[in-house]
């Protein structure tokens, strides 16, 4: 071994510029960067003034920049142990010890780089700062002016810059004025304590405008909650931000906190307040418009949902390897409605949805907003994407929810900011469970609560055109005002008539689709079968070939197998094919009496390989005489491949021993009570689930298909509805009854 020595990491001084300028995405993060530090520093106020900027903020040799806080300030250790060092772990070590400031703070910084911020603000920066209790300034001054933005250069020659190279100036001195003073922030005038820091930066970089000032004090006034006095959150008022230039201060939409919480409060259809997913009872609580509920991650509603079996598995099986990583959370929402047909106390004009438009769901921790959630343009839980790559109906845009989740460093440590300050890191599972949870939840709340709420709107539209014919009403009203114009009248007349074709026909059409409705679903059911007997009977097929064409002297007893064996598999593929067959409408199909136990068996058989693989007791159970509809196979098979696929479906959903579907036949009372042991329908479900469109399958459902039964049912003089009577509840899940006789009967 030879030429051995120790080696040292040294870093360049281009550090400071990864550290400050790059690593901080912009100005609006600088300013907040800091401003954390005054926070941490149990400042009450902090003061940002723009000194010497031209009218537009235009940046002159004399702008400045100025951050003043009344923290408790730093003393020469602080300054030379911590704030001169990158990354120092001080704050790290404290929030690790669950350590609060003296006003019971948490603390937001651990990295030990925010400070550095103050780089991508400007290359002269000096801090006065004093501590409390002491009667002694301490200054720092930056003086990066004579080396280029990469740190590459020493007034324009190139050199070997190392972070120890840059000197930094630090000395005391007593204060040179009385710092025990009134000064007036804001509409108030305050006690000047003699203690804090104050940052001057100067040789200003980068760009300055009036709007970016304005989003600037917007965000800052973002910074803590703005759903103070409402559920759940808690605003620390002992802190405030205030902007100046030059000394007036800059004050935009000073009353839109206002505005907002009458919007949140009056103008919501669905206000989710006190909040709460419990990680280790894998549990949301919540109140939702005033009533308490509460909503397990393993219920049968959230278990179908894609985004739950995407990240959780079928059933949750994930969650029988691993705990939910990210910890729990407060949460609250506030679902609005734009559409033109909203219920009128719920209506919104163009200024109401601007206000709206402007939020979106925050994030904050320990009552400090997490950036860059909230803004506009920000997706953070993947709704938009959501919508554009899944169903769009399935999930509530963007821009229709405003609200909060809070997070605490102490509750849920997994969750860790970025080192750019853009969000959460996204490695491992605990930011991913996060964003799944919150998710699941919104989908949940579009594909139920708001979902029966914009069903009620279009029903009752629905029933004001069609129950009241409403369009007829108006070429009555339209005839009777113009009776004495023959040329109108006449014309009137011509119209109201091809109305009626066309409407007529229109109807045809649409009774022909909830006819031929079910086509789809048996081929999706009996496809697997058919596959897998074409592909046995073409085996077979050419082992008989390969047989003839190989072999002199033919085994004919063999042969006779195999063709036997061939000739069942396409028997049977012939049989699967005609049940699909009988689905099609056809004009030859009249209504006959129809023995319905001869159509659930043909139903069975296509259903049977996906029962035997779910493991699902299937059982007939017969009372008294046959039970016998005057009806159509077509009816009766759409009817039960709907039934068996919804049942198949929600038992799927379940972790049950022993699944079961029992159809139970009544000749005698004319009617069929079809029951299974899965997860039963939600009361408040129940009023909807034959209403077109409305699925408790989520995005998964169409929503179609019990509606569509019950349509033919009727056209049949037959109905189907959910089990009331105990006698007719069979099994502890779903229980259809369906009466094959007359209402009228």
């Amino acid at each position: 071994m030879i030429n051995t020595k120790i080696l040292k990491i040294r870093p360049y001084a281009r550090l400071l510029t990864m550290l400050g300028e790059q690593l901080i995405k912009n100005e609006r993060i600088a300013l907040i960067e800091l401003i954390k530090n005054s926070y941490d520093a149990d400042a009450n106020w902090v003061k940002v003034s723009f000194l010497n900027f031209g009218e537009n903020y235009e940046i002159t040799s004399e702008s400045k920049i100025i951050i003043e806080d009344d923290g408790i300030g730093m003393n020469a250790e602080i300054i030379e142990k911590h704030w001169l060092n990158p990354a120092t772990p001080d704050k790290k070590i404290r929030k690790q010890k669950n350590d609060k400031t003296p006003k019971g703070r948490v603390i937001q910084g651990e990295k030990g780089i925010g400070r550095f911020a103050v780089l991508k603000l400007g290359k002269k920066i000096k801090i006065t700062t004093r501590r409390e209790n002491e009667n002694i300034e301490n200054i720092v001054e930056y003086d990066f002016s004579r080396y280029d933005d990469e740190f590459l250069t020493e007034n324009g020659n190139a050199k070997e810059l190392y972070l120890d190279d840059l000197n930094i100036s630090f000395y005391q001195q007593h204060p040179q004025k009385i710092v025990e003073r009134k000064m007036i922030l804001g509409l108030n005038e305050i006690e000047r304590l003699p203690q804090g820091t104050i940052i001057e930066i100067s040789e200003i970089k980068g760009s300055w405008s009036e709007s970016k000032i304005r989003s600037i004090f917007r965000d800052l006034n973002r910074f803590e909650s703005i759903f103070n006095n409402l559920p759940n959150m808690k605003v620390n008022k002992e802190f405030e931000v205030f902007i100046y230039k030059d000394e007036v201060q800059k004050n935009y939409h000073e009353n839109y906190i206002k505005q907002l919480h009458f919007l949140l409060n009056e103008k919501a259809v669905f206000k989710i307040e006190n909040g709460y997913f419990d990680s280790d009872k894998l549990e949301y609580r919540f109140e939702i418009n005033g009533e308490k509920k509460v909503l397990g991650l393993l219920d049968t509603e959230l278990t179908g949902n894609q985004i739950f079996r995407q990240h959780f598995g079928k059933n949750g099986e994930v969650l029988r390897s691993r705990k939910i990583e990210c910890g729990s959370f407060n949460f609250g929402f506030y679902v609005f409605d734009f559409s033109s047909n909203a219920l009128e106390k719920y209506k919104l004009d163009s200024e109401d949805k601007k206000i709206i438009r402007d939020h979106r769901i925050y994030l904050y921790r320990d009552g400090i907003r997490v950036y860059p959630y909230g803004e506009p343009e920000d997706d953070w839980l993947h709704i938009d994407a959501d919508r554009g790559t899944k169903s769009a109906g399935s999930f509530l845009s963007n821009d229709q929810v405003v609200g909060y989740v809070n997070i605490t460093q102490k509750g849920n440590p997994n969750l860790q900011d970025k080192t750019n300050r853009e969000g959460l890191i996204e490695q491992g599972n605990a930011t991913a469970d996060f964003i799944a949870l919150l998710r699941i939840f919104l989908s949940y709340v579009r594909s139920k609560p708001y979902a029966r709420y914009r069903h009620n709107i279009e029903k009752k539209e629905r029933g004001n055109i069609f129950k009241k014919q409403v369009v007829q009403k108006r070429f009555d009203e339209l005839k009777e005002t113009i009776k004495n114009n023959q040329h109108l009248h006449t014309m009137v007349v011509k119209l109201e008539k091809a109305y009626e074709k066309e409407r007529d026909y229109l109807v045809r059409r649409a009774e022909i689709t909830e006819e031929l409705a079910g086509v789809g679903l048996s081929v999706e059911t009996a496809s697997h079968d058919i596959m897998a007997a074409m592909g046995k009977a073409t085996s077979i097929l050419n082992s008989i070939i390969s047989d003839i064409f190989s072999i002199s002297n033919v085994d004919i007893e063999t042969l006779q197998k195999e063709l036997q064996a061939l000739l069942g598999l396409l028997s049977f593929i012939e049989s699967q094919l005609k049940d699909i067959q009988l689905l099609f409408r056809s004009t030859k199909q009249k209504r006959r009496e129809i023995r319905v136990k001869e159509i659930i068996e043909k139903i069975f058989k296509i259903y049977k390989r996906i029962l035997s693989q779910e493991k699902i007791n299937f059982e007939i159970k017969e009372f008294g005489s046959p039970l016998i509809a005057k009806t159509t196979d077509a009816v009766l098979l759409q009817l039960f491949l709907n039934l068996f696929d919804n049942s198949v479906y929600w038992l799927q959903q379940v972790l049950r021993d022993e699944k079961k579907i029992v159809i139970t036949l009544d000749g005698d009372q004319g009617k069929l009570i079809f029951s299974d042991n899965g997860p039963g329908i939600k009361k408040e479900d129940e009023p909807y689930i034959f209403e077109p469109f409305y699925s408790g399958k989520g995005e998964e459902g169409r929503g179609l298909g019990l509606y569509i039964a019950k349509q033919l049912l009727e056209r049949n003089d037959y109905s189907i509805e959910l089990a009331e009577l105990s006698s007719d509840k069979i099994l502890q899940g779903a229980n259809f009854v369906v009466y094959f006789i007359s209402k009228e009967g």
